[in-house]
């Protein structure tokens, strides 16, 4: 323990400070989109159009089956040659690795959100959307007017949660050499060659940020049922 030097980490905390910026950036936009493409998929689960049920369904059970590593990977590395196939392109086109992250992310995200709306949703009492056909609204009406802003406010902590999960996943998108957080400091420890000082500064950085987070959305679960 001797020999570790923590000043390295001042040295490069503007470049680290960057990559956590990355990090966070990237975790609100696949968040914001995964929710609205999650809302759609439940939407879809639970419509009357079985086929549609069906497709949201196997897509659902598709993403949560695979691994986000393999996601990411697939669409990073298969995904050009697949446009390449469609367009008849002379060459793959470049999606890029920062490109290929966000597009992921939404895309994973978006399954997990889905059963986390589709349960917010299926807590809404039936006689309430009753009462909205009773009115002359269709089903997306319904959906949009009455169910959905009830079911965003129960599910409100469990989307939260989500989100952190989502933060702490994030760090994946290293191994695509996209200079995330964790990005940024594996490129500091390979080059400085202080792999346990940036590893730990790392682990203590995320353990802040989640637990004090974590912290937050227990005391909002809080108000919420008190509210109720």
């Amino acid at each position: 323990m001797g020999d570790l030097d923590f000043e390295v980490i001042g040295r490069v905390l503007p470049y680290l400070a960057a990559g956590l910026q990355y990090t966070i950036q990237l975790t609100l936009v696949a968040a914001a989109g995964g929710v609205v493409f999650g809302t759609l998929l439940a939407m879809a689960r639970l419509s009357a159009s079985r086929p549609l049920a069906l497709a949201a369904a196997g897509y659902v059970n598709l993403m949560r089956s695979i691994p986000l590593l393999l996601v990411i990977f697939w669409f990073y590395f298969l995904m050009p040659v697949l446009l390449q196939s469609l367009t008849g392109a002379e060459r793959p086109p470049q999606i890029g690795a920062e490109r290929s992250a966000y597009i992921t992310f939404i895309l994973f995200e978006a399954a997990y959100f889905c059963e986390i709306m589709r349960a917010g949703i299926q807590s809404i009492a039936k006689g309430q959307a009753g009462a909205g056909y009773a009115l002359g609204l269709n089903y997306w009406q319904v959906m949009r007017l009455i169910v959905l802003p009830q079911a965003l406010r129960n599910m409100l902590p469990v989307l939260l949660t989500q989100a952190i999960i989502l933060f702490q996943d994030v760090s994946l998108v290293s191994l695509l050499n996209v200079t995330d957080f964790v990005g940024a400091a594996v490129k500091v420890a390979q080059r400085d060659s202080r792999v346990v000082e940036m590893y730990l500064f790392v682990a203590v950085v995320y353990f802040i940020l989640c637990y004090s987070l974590s912290a937050a959305v227990k005391q909002l679960q809080r108000r919420i049922a008190i509210v109720r």
